[in-house]
């Protein structure tokens, strides 16, 4: 079974260009590193719940949306292992977090066992 990280934010709708091209840049820092999956999805159908949702969650203001993005390794070890190295390349070390194009402070995420897996209608 695969191990996955998986996150939440809130990216104002005017950034989402320069998000993509952020995130596409770091992507390839995490599969050269060996990540099997890079996935940044901006929210299309994500509607405001009644006692929870990912708006709620992320504090959604009026001019953004919500990002749902996750990577997926081979084990928890080899995410470790890969985060690790991550985090010393110099092309992610080097970001300033005051020059993201979101608000970093109402971003969650976490690490996930995966429970089920299934690719084109088969179980894994």
């Amino acid at each position: 079974m695969h191990y996955v990280d998986g996150f939440v934010l809130p990216v104002p709708r005017a950034h989402i260009e320069a998000y993509r091209r952020l995130t596409q840049d770091a992507g390839k820092v995490w599969m050269e590193y060996g990540a099997l999956q890079y996935w940044e999805c901006v929210g299309d159908d994500v509607p405001m719940g009644k006692r929870t949702s990912f708006p709620q969650a992320v504090q959604l203001q009026d001019d953004e949306t919500v990002v749902f993005s996750w990577i997926v390794y081979a084990s928890r070890e080899e995410r470790d292992r890969i985060n690790a190295a991550v985090m010393k390349d110099p092309r992610i070390a080097g970001m300033d977090p005051a020059s993201m194009p979101f608000d970093a402070k109402r971003m969650f995420w976490g690490g996930f066992q995966t429970l089920v897996e299934m690719d084109g209608g088969s179980a894994l």
